[in-house]
């Protein structure tokens, strides 16, 4: 990530804050509106399950989540989530979640900023996140945000059938003179 990223102007009436237990409700609905993002983007309706928001009670118990942070709107109220989870002397963005309503409005960029200047003031080596090769908005803005390396690469191989799997893929992007879909 390019160490020169900047605190963008957060929009008129945005916070970024510390997670509260009274946010549980917000940021769960939050989390099944991603999940259904992502059923789409994938199409599977299968993902996260019958109840999409259930996700965030598991997240919730991870031994290395660091912190989490809402964008907190003075009218709508949360409209937007990041987390932090660490490995070692390194940081991962996981997730990172804008209300659809809000998203291309600098939501996404302020929850980024945020937890960039956690990483660094815990001195953290290294901040990554790992957007889906579906989410070509994500992938843009995350570059324009400064996360302008492949630090890894993750390879999937649908072993399960059934719907979605005959499904044509998505985009291709070509790595090492191999061609992947995504």
């Amino acid at each position: 990530m390019t160490e020169t990223m900047r605190a963008p102007a957060l929009p008129a009436g945005l916070t970024i804050r510390p997670y509260r237990p009274s946010d549980h409700g917000a940021v769960r609905r939050l989390w099944a509106e991603f999940t259904e993002h992502r059923r789409r983007l994938y199409q599977d309706p299968r993902l996260g399950g019958r109840d999409p928001g259930a996700g965030f009670e598991e997240y919730l118990t991870r031994l290395d989540l660091s912190g989490i942070w809402v964008a907190d709107e003075r009218d709508e109220g949360v409209v937007g989530f990041v987390g932090l989870i660490m490995d070692g002397r390194a940081g991962r963005v996981d997730p990172i979640v804008v209300s659809a309503a809000r998203r291309g409005h600098g939501v996404g960029r302020g929850l980024v900023s945020k937890v960039a200047d956690e990483a660094r003031r815990r001195g953290l080596a290294r901040l990554t996140v790992s957007p889906g090769a579906r989410d070509d908005s994500a992938l843009r803005s995350l570059h324009a945000a400064g996360f302008d390396t492949v630090a890894t690469v993750t390879l999937s191989l649908d072993l399960r059938g059934g719907p979605g799997s005959d499904e044509p893929a998505g985009d291709s992007i070509l790595l090492h003179g191999l061609n992947f879909s995504t």
